[in-house]
């Protein structure tokens, strides 16, 4: 190892000299306890380094050892179901040997060594592979099948595959490739974090990331392989939202990502998940869920390594061929970090003290999502998400954070304090949030739920609209001075918004909502308004349409059961026509 020695320190940052042979992002070991570090500037043989762990006792002249090697996480069966702190060390396994908490310099192997998988090959002697390809299978939970994959700068001919029983470090299958090398493949790979994982090519993100919310599904949709950002004051629902979407969408992998976090927020997440059942599979959420636990009380530093191993270990398995969702909670604690490191570095700040490069860290992170080809010999789709919290200081949305992410993603659910105090969830506001994969993903609604999802979506959209501008009126003047036409389009909108856009996260009934049933529930509203206006015409007195039992009926349907909608459904259709008819017929017309 090369070795030099500190000569200043300063919090979470110290300068070494003598590193000559170091470069740049090389992790190192810093003083007696060893504590993990990364190289963040080289200037000669001076480095500045980020320390991952608490820098109390180090001192002037103190050994910085580098390791010669990039951050870099493990890859391989035994990932899904851990928690992780920002390094990729396993917080349950500290906990055995410690017993309490973190102690500096600790070092545990991400992966398992000694547990034992049971190797299924998907290859045979003389088969040609190429980087990519998969080569067995390991069960790695009850829903999720561990593809091995040939790792990269590996390519040639199968000359040995050794089914059975193996550890992750064990020889799995041999290689022998152009220059007549042989090449052994184990179950474990190591990729450097700030390395985007290769793929053969992005695809247009033109399939939803269905997540049984039902504001995000019809109003404000996101594509798999597509990048969100969720911002708003403190107390506006962030964390429960990406909660929300932890749970329920409909993706394969989750990795869950607390950057900076409060503590109490990643205990709920650590708590809830494995209690929780997954709607698809009938088994614990942990199964198909990976944790990185990075609380505020943490060194800042280790936020920056705590976004790019979630990356890190969603692109893998992404690389397998699964669609796989990455949400970071919040990358404003991230940004907060870069803006220390960079306070001491001493370099010229940008706006309100961020760093110059802030929106191309964002970016770098936000721009590994995607819809791709996956490199292999045999054509293969996997899809990463990213879902991003931001934390705007009182809900200013105009600070660089906010403003850097929005000119990176694609979706903005902004979140509304007004909205959460309330108590209206989730607190999205339908009049300053966006989608612009809208238009990408209207064929896929046509083919699959209807063409007259995305018209209904449409004039749900209009009603909201004129509801605002009808609620300056009524602001300025009173309700009363408003027409019968202008007091429903305020009805259905309230409709809209009590019995459409909010759910009850606690409801077993209406935390999730499939697809189909979103679309009805919006057409029967939709519908009820245009029925509602015909008997206006036809001289019905508006308080006898609002009377209807039918319209009690709406506001409860989003409870019913999903098996059960279907049947219900019709009967307050065909109730609520019947009941419009009756009154129309009182007119005489």
């Amino acid at each position: 190892m090369n070795s030099g020695k500190i000569i200043k320190v300063s919090g979470p940052l110290i300068v070494a000299e003598g590193l000559s042979h170091a470069n740049m992002f090389d992790v190192v070991r810093v003083g007696g306890e060893k504590l993990i570090g990364e190289i963040i500037e080289m200037r000669g043989d001076r480095a500045s380094i980020q320390v991952y762990e608490e820098t109390a006792g180090i001192g002037h002249g103190d050994i910085v050892e580098t390791t010669g090697a990039p951050l870099s996480v493990e890859l391989g069966p035994g990932l899904i179901e851990n928690i992780y702190d920002g390094i990729q060390r396993p917080l349950e396994k500290i906990r055995e040997i410690t017993g309490s908490n973190i102690k500096r310099g600790i070092n545990v192997e991400a992966i398992d060594r000694d547990r034992v998988w049971v190797f299924v090959p998907g290859v045979k002697v003389g088969d040609r592979v190429k980087p990519g390809d998969i080569i067995g299978t390991v069960d790695e939970t009850v829903v999720v099948v561990h593809r091995i994959m040939v790792p990269h700068g590996v390519e040639g001919e199968v000359t040995e595959v050794i089914p059975g029983e193996h550890r992750v470090t064990d020889v799995v299958c041999r290689v022998k490739n152009g220059a007549g090398e042989i090449k052994d493949i184990t179950m474990l790979q190591k990729w450097p974090v700030r390395v985007g994982r290769p793929y053969k090519e992005k695809l247009a993100p033109d399939v939803p990331m269905i997540t049984g919310q039902r504001v995000i599904d019809t109003v404000f949709p996101i594509a798999k392989g597509g990048v969100a950002a969720v911002p708003g004051p403190f107390g506006s629902g962030k964390t429960v939202v990406q909660h929300q979407l932890a749970k329920w969408a409909d993706v394969d992998i989750v990795v869950y990502i607390g950057c900076g976090e409060r503590g109490n927020e990643m205990t709920d997440v650590l708590r809830e998940f494995p209690e929780l059942k997954d709607p698809r599979t009938g088994e614990s959420l942990m199964k198909r869920t990976v944790l990185i636990a990075n609380t505020s009380d943490m060194p800042v530093a280790a936020r920056e390594a705590s976004i790019y191993t979630g990356i890190t270990i969603a692109e893998y398995y992404r690389d397998m061929g699964y669609d796989v969702a990455v949400i970071a909670d919040s990358t404003s604690r991230w940004a907060e970090a870069l803006r220390e490191m960079s306070g001491r570095l001493e370099e010229m700040p940008g706006e309100e003290g961020y760093p110059a490069y802030l929106s191309s860290r964002l970016a770098q992170f936000y721009e590994r999502a995607g819809r791709v080809v996956c490199s292999a010999a045999h054509e293969r789709h996997g899809s990463l998400t990213a879902i991003g919290a931001v934390s705007p200081p009182g809900g200013d949305i105009s600070e660089p954070v906010s403003q850097a992410t929005l000119r990176i993603v694609k979706v903005f659910w902004g979140l509304d304090s007004t909205l959460a105090y309330r108590r209206h969830f989730p607190a999205i506001n339908w009049l300053n949030s966006y989608s612009l994969y809208v238009d990408r993903l209207a064929p896929w609604f046509d083919s699959n739920i209807g063409r007259d999802f995305m018209i209904s979506r449409d004039r749900l959209m209009h009603i909201l609209q004129l509801e605002s501008e009808l609620q300056e009126i009524v602001r300025l003047v009173g309700i009363d001075s408003l027409s019968p036409e202008d007091r429903l389009t305020l009805e259905t909108a309230q409709m809209i918004r009590e019995d459409f856009l909010q759910q009850n996260a606690f409801s077993d009934t209406d935390s999730f909502t499939p697809i189909d049933k979103q679309a009805r529930l919006l057409k029967i509203i939709l519908d009820y308004n245009e029925l509602s206006k015909t008997a206006l015409t036809a001289g019905v007195a508006l308080e006898d349409i609002f009377g209807i039992s039918a319209r009690e009926r709406i506001g409860r349907a989003k409870d019913i059961p999903a098996d059960e909608y279907g049947e219900q459904y019709k009967n307050i259709e065909s109730l609520m026509h019947s009941e419009i008819e009756k009154l129309m017929a009182k007119e005489g017309k």
